[in-house]
C-alpha cells in the first residue's frame, strides 16, 4: 500500500510505499497525519502505525510550469482507456486488441507527438487508419485531443484511498476529487 506525501505546504507531491514513508518519519523528514490502524510496523523497541498520509517538515520547491510528455501510461489515461474511434475500453479488448497509441495527423506527413496530434486507439482501428486521415479511412474521432490538466493527470494514473482523496481535495478542490472519482466509478462500471 503506497502514502500520499504532502508538502510542507499540504500540496500533494507523490505516493510512496509505505516503508518509505516510515523512513521518512523516522529520520524526521516527515510526520504522519493519517494511518491504517490495521497495519504496523515493528522494530524491536517500536511499534508504529502504517502511514497513509505524510507530511513533509521542509517544504520542497516543485517547479510550476511543467509540461508533461506524451508517454502511453499518461495517455491512456487522458482518455480514459477508451479507443477514441471506436470507444471500446481495454477491459473489452479480447485476443490480440490492444490499446495504441494513434497520430491524427500521421507522422508520415508531419505530425507531431504531442499532446494535440495523440490519442489512445485499439490495435484493430489503428490498423485500419494506418498513414491516412480519420476521414479517409472512414473514422471519426469522439473527442478531440488536448493536452490534459496536469493535476488531474497525474493523480488519474494513481490509485488513492478514499483518505488520501480528501487531502488531495483539501488542496487542489473537491472538483479534482470528483473528476477522479467519475473516472473511478466509469471504470468500475464497464467491468460489470
Amino acid at each position: 500500500m503506497a502514502c500520499l506525501a504532502l508538502n510542507a505546504s499540504y500540496e500533494p507531491l507523490t505516493l510512496v510505499p509505505a516503508k518509505r514513508a516510515v523512513r521518512l518519519v523516522l529520520d524526521g523528514k516527515a510526520e504522519i497525519l493519517e494511518t491504517d490502524g490495521a497495519r504496523r510496523f515493528r522494530s524491536a523497541t517500536q511499534s508504529l502505525a502504517a502511514p497513509t498520509v505524510i507530511r513533509l517538515v521542509r517544504f520542497i520547491r516543485v517547479p510550476r510550469r511543467f509540461r508533461r510528455q506524451v508517454t502511453n501510461t499518461f495517455l491512456f489515461a487522458r482518455d480514459d482507456y477508451c479507443c477514441m474511434y471506436c470507444g471500446r475500453h481495454r477491459s473489452e479488448l479480447r485476443g490480440r486488441d490492444f490499446l495504441t497509441r494513434d497520430h491524427v495527423v500521421p507522422t508520415s506527413r508531419g505530425g507531431q507527438n504531442s499532446w494535440a496530434n495523440v490519442v489512445t486507439a485499439c490495435s484493430n482501428c489503428n490498423n485500419r487508419k494506418g498513414d491516412r486521415l480519420a476521414r479517409e479511412a472512414g473514422l471519426t474521432l469522439l473527442t478531440d485531443p488536448r493536452e490534459p490538466n496536469y493535476v488531474h493527470l497525474v493523480w488519474a494514473v494513481r490509485r488513492v484511498t478514499p483518505i488520501q482523496a480528501k487531502w488531495i481535495g483539501m488542496f487542489y478542490g473537491k472538483e479534482t476529487v470528483e473528476a477522479l472519482g467519475g473516472k473511478q466509478a466509469a471504470f468500475k462500471r464497464r467491468l460489470r
